[in-house]
């Protein structure tokens, strides 16, 4: 493993993504029994991508962890998409996930809803109510985070969760993820947590593997300003953010930080 510091933003490299998730749910465990020595319960937003596939089998294979003491939200879903289809982001974390352990609650985002402003509002007021403690995310090829595209991203927002326009970069990582036979499949809109939504959780864990995601590491990284054009760049203001890769996505990275390879 090697690791550095960019701003407030710590950044830890392992050789493959299985160390990556193995690490990181590690992490993510001691942060979760921290907060349940002062707390009854605590409340925890999840990515869902295949980037978070490690990751997630590692937290629920960790039997030190009461997830019953735990709420569960995710934190994008697309719209319009049949309730059966396999690519739904609350289909893919309760697979991954959520019913392999014994959550105390689960809220998800309806992205069906007849009225889409008023489900944004619905789970707007969930996230006030029970307010983030930590939030489980990645960073997309075009530096989104969850569906916060650069042309959509607002580091200011008032709303914690609003419907979104994906622009073309992020739903082609959709098929390259291989979630989306072509481009035409992939929804165009969203709904997702906002920046401001996703900063108000006290720790902020992001897993970043694989080759296509080396250049929106670089780019998050080595922007001169923290700027809605590369919306993760953000993190590195977050208080307690910790960002994981593997060789592969900090391959861009490691001459400009002079960490050794692997």
């Amino acid at each position: 493993m090697k690791q550095f510091q960019q701003d407030l933003l710590s950044v830890s490299i392992f050789q493959n993504r299985q160390k990556l998730g193995k690490a990181a749910a590690t992490e993510i465990a001691a942060a979760i029994h921290r907060l349940l020595r002062d707390k009854e319960s605590i409340n925890m937003v999840f990515g869902a991508a295949p980037s978070q596939d490690e990751t997630l089998l590692a937290l629920a294979q960790d039997p030190s962890i009461d997830w019953s003491r735990i709420r569960a939200f995710h934190m994008d879903e697309y719209v319009g998409l049949s309730p059966d289809a396999p690519q739904l982001f609350s289909r893919y974390l309760k697979e991954h996930l959520f019913d392999k352990i014994p959550l105390g609650q689960m809220f998800l985002i309806n992205g069906n809803a007849r009225d889409l402003n008023q489900e944004c509002e619905r789970y707007a007021a969930l996230l006030k109510e029970f307010p983030t403690d930590i939030v489980c995310l990645g960073i997309g090829e075009n530096t989104h985070i969850a569906f916060n595209d650069p042309h959509v991203a607002d580091f200011h927002d008032k709303r914690l969760v609003k419907v979104v326009e994906l622009d073309l970069p992020c739903r082609r990582q959709q098929v390259n993820d291989g979630c989306f036979p072509e481009l035409e499949a992939v929804p165009r809109q969203a709904i997702t947590l906002t920046v401001p939504a996703l900063f108000q959780a006290d720790y902020a864990f992001c897993m970043v593997p694989g080759p296509r995601k080396a250049q929106a590491v670089f780019l998050t990284l080595t922007t001169p300003e923290i700027t809605s054009q590369y919306p993760a760049s953000i993190l590195r203001e977050h208080p307690d953010a910790a960002l994981f890769l593997d060789a592969d996505s900090a391959s861009q990275i490691l001459k400009v930080y002079e960490v050794s390879g692997f």
